[in-house]
């Protein structure tokens, strides 16, 4: 395990396995240790960079202030780490909010990236998200009873002033994001020239079909991968699925 600091971030990994280099990248309050099962799997055949989120898991800083760029910023600061750690060009797994920074890397960097792999995320923000980022805002004080295990979960792992300050600056940096149009990717899609496999849960509601299917449509050489009856952590209600579909579909690029 180790640290790489990268302008305002201070940024946890750690390797694993040895072969071509796979970066693996959980969502946002997320950490490395979620995947676990992924990393396991990937790492009997690749090289793996397992790195949490800046503001997320280990990575520093904690609380972490969101400006409304950090999907762009935290993108460079792993382009950044993979320089340093002489990685060459790697694949880009992410879920969610580290699937969205895999694609800008892949957009922003072509030649760091020899594929990418993402499920949960979407490219955008719409007027549609609206609704549930103002639940997000106040997931720490006044959870919905569908969102207490995540509340839970938050105050357990940060303490309730860190939890509180990360979802409420997170939603504070969304919601200027959706002002601005809502663009995290999507507009980049035709600067992808890597291949790319998008899984979408059929019930995700952070990152439906619908939006992943147009996060598709301007991306050179794409799959979309839809996995019926299940919602948003694909990794979590289909974990021994998403570790083999990864395995095969890597093994072909």
């Amino acid at each position: 395990m180790a640290w790489f600091e990268h302008n305002t971030s201070r940024i946890f990994y750690e390797e694993q396995g040895s072969g071509d280099p796979v970066l693996l990248l959980p969502g946002f309050a997320g950490s490395i240790e979620e995947l676990s099962a992924l990393q396991e799997a990937l790492a009997t055949r690749y090289r793996v960079i397992a790195a949490d989120l800046p503001g997320s898991g280990r990575s520093e800083p904690q609380p972490r202030v969101y400006p409304a760029t950090f999907y762009a910023d935290d993108a460079r600061s792993f382009v950044a780490l993979l320089g340093h750690v002489m990685a060459g060009a790697t694949h880009l797994i992410g879920f969610s909010d580290g699937g969205e920074v895999a694609l800008l890397m892949a957009a922003f960097t072509p030649a760091i990236a020899r594929s990418v792999v993402t499920w949960g995320a979407s490219g955008t923000l719409t007027e549609g998200h609206r609704p549930l980022l103002e639940m997000f805002y106040n997931v720490v004080d006044n959870p919905i009873e569908q969102m207490q295990g995540f509340s839970n979960y938050l105050k357990a792992t940060y303490g309730e002033a860190n939890a509180r300050a990360m979802t409420q600056n997170f939603v504070v940096a969304a919601r200027a994001i959706i002002d601005s149009g809502g663009d995290i990717s999507l507009s980049r899609g035709g600067d992808i020239t890597c291949p790319v496999l998008l899984i979408v849960g059929e019930h995700d509601f952070m990152a439906p079909p619908a939006l992943v299917s147009q996060l598709a449509t301007p991306i050179h050489a794409v799959e979309v991968l839809e996995v019926a009856g299940v919602g948003h952590g694909v990794h979590e209600e289909r974990p021994e699925w998403l570790a083999q579909t990864i395995r095969d579909w890597l093994g072909k690029q």
